[in-house]
């Protein structure tokens, strides 16, 4: 079966402030980037920035292979144990993003990992582009031509 490497982070510069998200999806075999995914957020927390990335990494993943086995790794504790179902979600925003990535997932083989920060770091300088550019959406690799121009970026295609 493929492995999909999903990486996924989320920043906010203040919190709540602004906020961005950066996700990428690597082949489990051979550690090539198939796809990135970023975008600014405006005014945020930290954890709907979390979210907004896992999100959007969850997405190009399935997008790429459907059938594949889907390796996340995080470097949100919290998000990690939630998509576990370790631990509840009580904020009611939180339940809506965490509803919207557990249907992403549905039926899929899937690992949620806990990563230290630097091992998160392409995701990270993702999320730090999408903020430092006010991009709402950054998209290379896998389907970055299905972009619908509205502020996409394409550059540094693979």
């Amino acid at each position: 079966m493929r492995v999909l490497v999903v990486e996924a982070d989320g920043g906010s510069r203040g919190n709540p402030g602004p906020a961005g998200y950066g996700a990428l999806v690597a082949d489990g075999a051979t550690g090539e980037i198939l796809a990135e995914r970023a975008g600014y957020l405006g005014v945020a927390t930290n954890n709907v920035a979390e979210y907004r990335g896992l999100i959007a990494g969850l997405r190009a993943a399935r997008e790429i292979d459907p059938q594949a086995y889907l390796d996340v790794r995080l470097d949100s504790m919290l998000l990690v144990r939630q998509m576990k179902g370790e631990w509840k979600v009580k904020h009611p925003a939180m339940k809506v993003l965490q509803a919207e990535a557990a249907e992403i997932v549905k039926g899929a083989h899937v690992t949620f990992t806990w990563a230290e920060r630097a091992l998160n770091s392409r995701a990270d300088a993702l999320a730090n582009e999408a903020m430092d550019t006010g991009n709402p959406s950054i998209r290379r690799g896998h389907g970055a031509e299905d972009d619908d121009g509205e502020g996409g970026s394409n550059r540094g295609l693979f």
